[in-house]
C-alpha cells in the first residue's frame, strides 16, 4: 500500500512529460514545411490578392479601387477567349495523355525481360524542361530544316514542306502532341504505382473463378484505382490551365492570338501593358476556377473503397 503511494504525482508526470517532448520534437520536424509554405505560397497568395484590389502600375504610384479589375476582367474578351481555349486544350490533351500513359502502365506492370528500360525510355522525356522541350520541337517541326517534313517527304506523304504552326488547328495539334510526349511518362509512373497497389490475391481468386483479362482490369482494375485516377486527373488538369510554355515558345499565341492561354494573358497583362493589379485580379479569379474544378473532380471520383 505505501509503495502504491509513493510520489503518485512524479510517477504520472513522467509519461505526460515524454510526450511533451515528442510532440515538441515533431513540431520541429514540421516547421521547415509550414515556414517554406508561409513563404512561397501564403505570403504570396496574401500579396496577389491585396494588388487585386489596386491599380498597380509597374512604375508610379498605386491606389486602391476596390472591385474595380473584377468587374473590369467581365467585360474582358481576351480574358474570356483565352480561357475558352484553355478549356479547349484541357479537353483535348487530358484525354490523349490519359489512354497513352494507362496503356504504357499496362504494358511495363509485369516483371518480365527488359521492361526497366522501356520503364525509363517512357519516364526520360519528363525530365527534360518544358521550355527546352518546346525549343526542341520548334526545330522538329520546322518547315525547313525539321525532321517531320523531311520524314514525310521522303515517303511520299507530303510534297511540300508544312507550316505545323502557321494555323490554330496544326499549332493545337502540335502543341498537344509535344505535351503528351513531355508528360505520359509521370501520368503512366502514378497510373503504374496504383496497379501495383492493388493486392495480387485479387487477380489470382479472379483467375481461378475464370475471368478472362478484359473482365479483370473492367471490375478489379478499373474500380480499385479510383483514387489514382483522381489523383493524376486532378494534376493532370491543373497542368494544363496553367500551361504556358509551350504557347509562348513554340506558337507565340498565334496565328491571331488564338492560342493564348489563360496564363499567357495573365503574363501579357502583367508585363506587356503593366496593369500588375488587374493581372493579379486574373490570377485570383484563375486560382478560384483551378479550386472549383479540382473539387468537382474529388467529388466525382470519391472512393470509400477499404482493401
Amino acid at each position: 500500500m505505501r509503495a502504491n503511494t509513493l510520489n503518485p504525482p512524479a510517477a504520472r508526470s513522467r509519461p505526460r512529460s515524454r510526450s511533451w517532448w515528442r510532440k515538441q520534437v515533431g513540431l520541429l520536424f514540421v516547421l521547415p514545411s509550414v515556414a517554406f509554405t508561409a513563404v512561397f505560397f501564403l505570403a504570396p497568395l496574401v500579396m496577389t490578392a491585396w494588388m487585386s484590389l489596386h491599380d498597380w502600375p509597374l512604375l508610379g504610384a498605386r491606389h486602391f479601387t476596390g472591385l474595380q479589375n473584377y468587374a473590369a476582367l467581365l467585360s474582358d474578351g481576351n480574358f474570356w477567349s483565352s480561357l475558352g481555349f484553355t478549356a479547349k486544350y484541357t479537353l483535348v490533351v487530358t484525354p490523349v495523355l490519359f489512354v497513352l500513359a494507362f496503356g504504357l502502365a499496362l504494358l511495363v506492370k509485369r516483371s518480365v525481360r527488359w521492361v526497366g528500360l522501356f520503364r525509363t525510355a517512357y519516364f526520360l522525356p519528363v525530365v527534360i524542361g518544358l521550355a527546352t522541350s518546346s525549343l526542341l520541337w520548334v526545330w522538329l517541326l520546322n518547315d525547313q530544316v525539321g525532321v517531320f517534313n523531311a520524314g514525310l517527304a521522303a515517303i511520299g506523304v507530303i510534297r511540300e514542306p508544312f507550316q505545323w504552326l502557321a494555323t490554330t488547328g496544326s499549332a493545337l495539334t502540335a502543341i498537344v502532341v509535344m505535351v503528351t510526349w513531355k508528360m505520359v511518362g509521370l501520368t503512366m509512373l502514378l497510373l503504374l504505382i496504383g496497379m501495383q497497389a492493388i493486392p495480387e490475391e485479387f487477380y489470382e481468386a479472379a483467375r481461378v473463378d475464370g475471368a478472362s483479362p478484359w473482365e479483370q482490369l473492367r471490375f478489379i482494375t478499373l474500380p480499385l484505382m479510383r483514387r489514382t485516377f483522381a489523383l493524376a486527373l486532378v494534376l493532370s488538369v491543373i497542368g494544363s490551365f496553367l500551361a504556358f510554355d509551350p504557347m509562348y515558345i513554340m506558337a507565340g499565341g498565334g496565328p491571331q492570338n488564338s492560342t493564348i492561354t489563360t496564363v499567357y494573358w495573365i503574363f501579357k497583362a502583367a508585363f506587356v501593358q503593366f496593369r500588375l493589379g488587374y493581372a493579379a485580379s486574373l490570377s485570383v479569379v484563375l486560382l478560384v476556377i483551378l479550386i472549383a474544378v479540382s473539387v468537382v473532380q474529388l467529388y466525382l471520383l470519391r472512393d470509400d473503397t477499404r482493401y
